[in-house]
């Protein structure tokens, strides 16, 4: 009898997961239907028109931002290795200090769609846009990667699937892929369809429902422990199966061992970790393409301030969120589900409905609530991601450099268009690659591919008169591709059984993160690159200050 009812509990779970699920997939193509209708320039569907206040854009800034990373990796990481998976919020948040005090402004101000339209003001067009738009799609796939993981790991808990069991005729890991495919064939209708309009409000919806429903989570646990921080804590480390050492540094990053060796190079990567997440959002593509959508550089300040402080307060709900799942659902039973931690959110919620919102029904109601917040956060972000790169291959490529900035208003978007489908059909073979890794840390090298070589790229170009074409060009490539091949050679992609080829071993970096070298690089190639060339236009540095500064004749 009681084998009935789970199954008739399990059943009505699915039910309402998967209608939940198809209202959320109908609110949001209802909206980029009615967004591309009022997309008919150029302007409009890479920057919406230019439309949009501040606070919009700051929500929609928290909406891109506030990813699967975020809501499903982040917890996930704090659940399984207590203090040292929140300095992953800590670095997400400060972070956007870097980009408010040097970047946001300046960045509006100078360009007009994509980055490249600042690297590339005073510096030869071609070289420069191609290199930006090489970097662009790495980060941005490097980005959508972690999204569309998330989103193959969460389906397997909403829906029940475990090894042995299957779900209309799929076994788990057959599940999970059709997932990835879904999620990428609607990132490719949202961005084709309803560009940077439809897209903002999409992303507009998300952080509400983001913000709504972790609030809802964060409430029901300080409650159950009556808003004793200490007691959750406590719990937090008993069950975690790792005693006090769950709150302090050392259990993830800065392992103190026997080996000399290992635990130097484990300190290294957690200064390499923060230099990625600190410095990397100044360099993300999908962020600064944000700063565009706001008609005035006053907007573009707001919108910024508006984002860090949602963006702050979401960041302490991961904390609640992380420690929650770890005293509540327990360290094992979410390394059950997934062993990378991902589901650790959502079988929270599943625990929170059952005790505060009548027994099985009541965990199936929250479960499924917060697995639609869930997907409409992948969603978002990879529409946004989607948009990014698409945009740099049809705006800065193909209309800059290969028709030399003759091709006309439709086929540059149409160019996008298309581009954005081949975009989303390689982040979807990729990703059924690299469903063994926790989102989080995807999403952390995606920060240190940014950071390395767009961010020498964008300040050298804002702040160096003597920066030019070479060290332009030099700087993106340079950072770029000591990331990538430094990430190849890692224990990431191989010689770990986390690893996306956990049974072969080609690593030789001994760093899961390669920022604290990359970084560093990317600067150093830039300043060299500037030196070996003689090129050097001071008016157009002096014109570029002028606009960068005040606006004047930005748009």
């Amino acid at each position: 009898m009681n084998g009935v009812l789970a199954a008739a509990s399990a059943g009505s779970a699915r039910g309402l997961t998967i209608t939940l699920f198809l209202v959320l997939v109908a609110v949001t193509l209802v909206i980029t239907i009615w967004a591309s209708r009022q997309t008919r320039t150029a302007t409009d569907f890479y920057a919406g028109g230019r439309s949009f206040s501040g606070f919009q854009n700051g929500m929609a800034i928290g909406g891109d931002y506030m990813s699967a990373a975020s809501f499903l990796g982040i917890a996930g990481i704090i659940a399984l290795s207590g203090y040292d998976g929140f300095l992953y919020s800590i670095g997400f948040l400060v972070a956007w200090l870097v980009a408010l005090l040097l970047v946001a402004e300046l960045l509006r101000n100078s360009g007009r769609y994509t980055m490249a339209d600042v690297l590339a003001f005073r510096m030869r067009q071609r070289p420069v846009r191609t290199a930006a738009a090489v970097s662009t799609i790495t980060v941005s796939i490097f980005y959508l990667l972690a999204q569309m993981v998330g989103a193959g790991a969460l389906v397997a808990l909403l829906l029940g699937i475990k090894p042995g069991t299957t779900f209309l005729g799929m076994d788990a890991g057959t599940a999970k892929v059709a997932t990835i495919i879904l999620v990428g064939a609607l990132m490719i209708i949202y961005v084709t369809v309803g560009g940077m309009k439809g897209t903002t409000y999409v992303q507009i919806v998300k952080a509400i429902l983001l913000m709504g429903g972790t609030l809802i989570m964060t409430l029901l646990v300080l409650a159950h422990y009556k808003f004793n921080l200490s007691t959750l804590l406590g719990d937090a480390a008993r069950a975690s199966g790792k005693g006090n050492a769950f709150l302090e540094p050392g259990l993830k990053y800065g392992v103190e061992t026997a080996d000399a060796t290992k635990t130097f190079y484990s300190k290294m990567d957690l200064l390499s970790l923060g230099m990625a997440l600190v410095l990397g959002t100044a360099g993300l593509p999908h962020i600064l393409i944000r700063f565009y959508t706001v008609p005035t550089a006053r907007a573009a300040r707001r919108s910024v301030l508006w984002a860090i402080g949602i963006i702050g307060v979401f960041y302490l709900f991961t904390l609640a969120l992380g420690f929650g799942a770890a005293a509540l659902v327990g360290g094992k039973a979410i390394a059950e589900q997934d062993k990378a931690g991902n589901t650790a959110a959502p079988q929270l919620a599943q625990a929170l409905g059952i005790d505060y919102l009548g027994g099985d029904t009541g965990g199936s109601i929250l479960l499924a609530v917060i697995a639609a917040v869930a997907f409409a956060t992948i969603l978002a972000v990879v529409a946004g991601l989607t948009l990014a790169s698409s945009s740099s291959l049809a705006h800065d490529f193909y209309a800059n450099v290969v028709r030399r900035g003759e091709a006309s208003e439709r086929q540059e978007v149409n160019v996008a268009r298309v581009s954005a489908l081949v975009i989303g059909a390689i982040a979807i073979v990729l990703s059924i690659f690299a469903q063994s890794l926790n989102v989080a840390f995807l999403v952390a090298l995606a920060f240190a591919v940014a950071a390395s070589g767009n961010l020498p790229a964008i300040l050298y170009s804002l702040f160096w008169r003597r920066f030019n074409t070479s060290g332009a060009v030099w700087a993106i490539y340079g950072g770029l591709l000591a990331a990538v091949v430094l990430v190849f050679f890692s224990p990431v992609v191989s010689g770990a059984p986390t690893a996306m080829f956990p049974k072969h071993d080609w690593h030789w970096f001994p760093l899961s993160n390669p920022g604290i070298i990359s970084i560093p690089f990317g600067f150093l190639c830039g300043w060299v690159g500037t030196l070996l060339s003689r090129e050097h236009d001071e008016a157009k540095y002096a014109e570029l200050e002028v606009r960068a500064l005040t606006g004047a004749g930005a748009h």
